[in-house]
């Protein structure tokens, strides 16, 4: 992970939507934006994209139409960042972000393999300082969820981190009634 840019050489929100409007960055580039440098997002390999999309069938089944459920879509957090996180689960309706995007969530999921230091640190942090109430980084390279609450804005960080394995439950804390199993969030155990 690279050193934070100098302040003044960092790229805010809106210049960066200015650079896809002015066509140096593409719509289907594979980046976003960290704490106001533009990263590119590595490739995803099956278990990753296979995850992503069991994610999401699960989330849209148990939230139904109570939230919006988006799948790598920018979500503004802050002056400084726009992640294109696996997966946001944002108030009201899609609908409701045909004008613009999305500048909070109540659950935010990253699926992490490779870029498991980048989501626990840098994104965790962005997620902290956006006053996300719940970070979950399933985290594939240990079979384990990290299940981050309890968003210290200020501090940039998250007042409760826990490390849940196979077996255990978590209720959602946007969504009290919803409980997912850590079983449904990693891939299946193949034996």
């Amino acid at each position: 992970m690279a050193p934070p840019a100098p302040a003044e050489a960092r790229i805010t929100v809106e210049r960066y939507f200015r650079l896809v409007d002015e066509g140096t960055l593409r719509p289907d580039d594979r980046v976003e934006l960290l704490e106001g440098v533009i990263v590119s997002m590595s490739p995803q390999n099956p278990p990753h994209a296979g995850i992503v999309s069991m994610l999401t069938t699960l989330f849209v089944r148990r939230v139904g139409d109570r939230a919006s459920v988006r799948v790598q879509l920018p979500l503004i957090m802050g002056a400084l960042s726009v992640p294109e996180p696996d997966i946001a689960i944002v108030p009201g309706r899609d609908v409701d972000y045909l004008a613009a995007h999305p500048t909070t969530a109540l659950l935010v999921v990253e699926v992490a393999d490779s870029s498991v230091a980048q989501d626990r640190l840098t994104k965790a942090a962005i997620y902290a300082r956006g006053g996300v109430p719940e970070y979950v980084l399933v985290n594939l390279r240990d079979d384990c969820i990290e299940l981050h609450r309890s968003p210290d804005r200020a501090a940039g960080t998250f007042r409760s981190v826990r490390v849940l394995r196979r077996g255990e439950r978590v209720q959602l804390v946007g969504f009290p009634d919803v409980e997912v199993t850590v079983d449904e969030l990693l891939p299946p155990r193949t034996s």
